[in-house]
């Protein structure tokens, strides 16, 4: 006699993995009076291609807030929440509140300290500044001038600290991206005469990144430096300037990163 079949459980169906938050970056984008028409594609191409759009300073060619109107126009092409920190060249006519106010709207959100979360992603900005890199790194000394640009650095470092701790105390345990037009490490800034790398970044800012566990951070500004570096701990940070990509090989000048 056949013993008779023991019920079986059928498996539980595995549970989908939650899909990743698409983000792309670009820095550098030195949008000019003339350039109507010339963005429309690559807004609506990346609206398409990703969830989250980072600009990451020098909107503008030459700091003017006219050049900013011509991309807030080209924007409008743009369907999925944008990112943004000013750079170098935006501050330079001493028109960077009116080009941020020019360019504000309900899906772009600009970062000087700040942090804003977008689809359970943490991001935290700031334009940041020079002062070189690792043992290079220009100190607190000597001339009253001199102390004033360290001291724009540390200020830079401070409020890139105080967004990224922001958003852990408002939402712990969520992943943190940082957004910076001047870069944090050297690595990323191989390939440019090695005189100038003081005035493309600052190992300053590094150390937020490492001390708030950060899993990537985005930067232009070093046109003719590297793509990718990390820090010491390992944070990984990517020199998304739009000449980079373009060298790189990138059809559409913006690069591709999942949370």
């Amino acid at each position: 006699m056949q013993p008779a079949p023991q019920a079986t459980e059928a498996p539980a169906p595995a549970e989908a993995a939650p899909k990743p938050v698409r983000i792309a970056a670009v820095g550098d984008i030195h949008v000019r009076e003339t350039d109507k028409g010339k963005w429309v594609d690559f807004f609506k191409v990346v609206s398409e291609q990703a969830d989250v759009l980072l600009l990451c300073g020098d909107l503008t060619d030459h700091g003017y807030a006219k050049e900013a109107e011509v991309l807030a126009e080209e924007m409008r092409a743009c369907t999925i929440p944008v990112v943004c920190v000013l750079g170098n060249h935006d501050h330079d006519k001493h028109e960077h509140e009116k080009i941020r106010d020019c360019l504000l709207r309900d899906n772009v959100h600009f970062l000087d300290g700040e942090a804003v979360v977008i689809k359970n992603v943490g991001f935290a900005g700031v334009k940041g500044f020079g002062g070189g890199f690792d043992k290079y790194m220009l100190s607190m000394f000597g001339e009253a001038s001199n102390k004033a640009f360290v001291q724009e650095a540390v200020d830079e470092a401070l409020k890139l600290e105080a967004g990224l701790a922001r958003l852990d105390t408002e939402h712990p345990g969520i992943k943190k991206i940082a957004v910076l037009h001047y870069a944090p490490i050297k690595a990323t800034v191989e390939g440019e005469p090695e005189a100038i790398h003081p005035f493309l970044g600052c190992s300053r800012l590094a150390e937020p990144l490492d001390r708030q566990n950060v899993l990537a951070c985005f930067h232009g500004h070093a046109h003719v430096g590297t793509l990718e570096g990390e820090t010491h701990n390992g944070v990984k940070v990517f020199n998304v300037a739009k000449p980079i990509l373009q060298k790189a090989g990138f059809a559409l000048p913006f690069f591709l990163f999942d949370v």
